[in-house]
């Protein structure tokens, strides 16, 4: 478990992260760092889509294993591959910063992403342009700290909402 507070410009991002724990903790999912990684990735890019504005402001990187917050990853980084919520209680997980507009969207965010594998949402997000764009000219295996754009999210969650509004 976290000993101290994180600093202040991680508490909204932080509490977002105590969302998904609380709601993976409720619904008996596992959630990993990976898992937390993507869920605060598409958080981020429909709140760009549907919202037209960020949830947080840490930027997302194009990591080998797809979208990430480095300090968030810092973060979890201590539980490895294990299950975060089996690290917390529910009364640990603060989420007092999220309004109910943000907090109707996490739920969508977790009705829709939550019941997949960080291994899935990897592969997911490996197949998308934003991730893939930010990854232009990086070897598969390589390291790299280039962004995925706000407006790249907004711009290809943006073609995909309209085509599922075109087809409903």
């Amino acid at each position: 478990m976290l000993t101290k507070s994180p600093p202040a410009n991680l508490e909204k991002v932080m509490q977002i992260s105590n969302y998904f724990i609380k709601k993976s903790k409720e619904d008996g999912k596992e959630i990993t760092n990976k898992k937390i990684q993507k869920l605060l990735y598409y958080a981020q890019a429909w709140s760009m889509t549907l919202r037209n504005r960020p949830l947080f402001d840490e930027p997302i990187e194009a990591w080998v294993h797809g979208p990430a917050i480095k300090k968030i990853y810092e973060i979890y980084a201590q539980f490895g591959r294990d299950d975060i919520a089996s690290h917390y209680s529910k009364d640990d997980l603060v989420t007092t910063a999220i309004d109910e507009d943000e907090e109707e969207l996490l739920k969508v965010i977790w009705d829709s992403y939550g019941r997949y594998t960080a291994e899935d949402l990897e592969m997911l997000t490996h197949s998308e342009e934003p991730w893939q764009e930010a990854r232009a000219g990086v070897e598969p295996y390589m390291a790299s700290t280039n962004e995925i754009t706000l407006e790249s999210m907004r711009k290809f969650y943006g073609k995909k909402e309209r085509q599922n509004s075109k087809a409903a």
